[in-house]
């Protein structure tokens, strides 16, 4: 069924009310409201229907509605607006990058705890475990004419093997030159900057000694940075205390004993896909998640995908700056990882 306009207006102003206040919203409320021009009679029947269409919901203790999960659904999906941040929240965030961090995982942690602050919510940021990695030695052992064994292996002795089919069109002397220039030029430099720097700053070397040096680059490149364990940065746990649809101690603890599990919510807020996510309630998969709205965006570096971005709070939700804060962040988080 689709809503008519009035029932649109009502719905927005019930759900923008109730991110504000956490309170059930009335009819004689909502009547008071500017650019309302309806009855508070006229309002009731319309929140009576989009109650039984499943948008609102009645609470027990009073006669005002709240939004539904179906509801946030819709407003989420067809009635956030953009939102425009303030100076200061610009700043807040252009400033985590204005700073002279000595590594990427500095940056990565300022991030996620300014993005808590910001929103009051739990913030989680993956990054790959090269963000903390220097390169100390590269080798290449060829098994066959067409596999090998690709080792990397980091300044803080952790040691990657990975086997991958070598391309009939290149060679494994090919391979075994772009592994030689590689350690030489690149010792004790962050792993996670190898590859954009290859093409710049050696890619006239490359050229003279290698024969297809993109393939090469692109075949070793896949051979090493693909499935990157992940590093997991959190700011504002105790936030959900500060949200009150979590005053009941039991349900904070159940929140809490799954955002403590790593590799439950590294799985979970691993994105499968570039772009930002929304679910809401019911459509996080994990029982104690299911009072919870999780926002998570991705970001890259050269254009491939890095590391999520993601916010934890309630279904009450500032739905439209969040989006905005979170955009902003990960565009910001690219661009800076790509200009390094």
């Amino acid at each position: 069924m689709v809503l008519s306009s009035r029932q649109l207006l009502i719905l927005q102003v019930i759900i923008d009310e109730f991110i504000q206040s956490a309170q059930p919203i009335g009819s004689r409320a909502i009547s008071k409201k500017e650019g309302i021009s309806y009855s508070p009679a006229t309002i009731r029947n319309e929140m009576a229907d989009l109650e039984e269409l499943g948008y609102l919901e009645k609470t027990h203790s009073s006669s005002g509605r709240i939004p539904s999960e179906k509801g946030y659904r819709f407003y989420v999906d067809h009635m956030l607006l953009p939102f425009h941040l303030s100076e200061k929240d610009q700043k807040l965030i252009s400033a985590v990058f204005d700073y002279e961090y000595v590594d990427f995982e500095q940056v990565v942690q300022k991030s996620v705890e300014v993005l808590s602050d910001l929103t009051n919510y739990t913030s989680i940021i993956l990054g790959p475990e090269v963000f903390e990695a220097r390169l100390k030695q590269l080798q290449i052992i060829q098994l066959s004419k067409t596999s090998a064994v690709a080792i990397l292996v980091t300044n803080k002795g952790h040691v990657e093997h990975r086997s991958f089919t070598i391309p009939a069109e290149i060679s494994g002397s090919d391979l075994e030159k772009l592994v030689n220039i590689l350690n030489e030029k690149f010792y004790n430099i962050p792993i996670i900057q190898l590859h954009s720097r290859m093409q710049v700053e050696i890619g006239n070397i490359l050229n003279s000694y290698i024969t297809n040096v993109n393939l090469a680059l692109k075949y070793l490149h896949g051979a090493l940075f693909s499935q990157q364990p992940d590093n997991y940065y959190m700011s504002g746990m105790t936030n959900m205390l500060l949200q009150p649809e979590f005053n009941d101690v039991e349900k904070v603890h159940s929140i809490y004993s799954i955002i403590e599990k790593e590799d439950l919510m590294i799985n979970l807020l691993r994105a499968t896909e570039q772009g930002l996510k929304i679910s809401i309630g019911q459509e996080n998969k994990i029982d104690e998640m299911q009072d919870l709205s999780l926002i998570k965006a991705t970001y890259s570096l050269s254009g491939e995908q890095l590391g999520t971005i993601a916010l934890l709070g309630p279904k009450r939700m500032d739905y439209s700056r969040v989006v905005s804060l979170i955009n902003l962040l990960s565009n910001q988080m690219s661009k800076t990882f790509t200009d390094w």
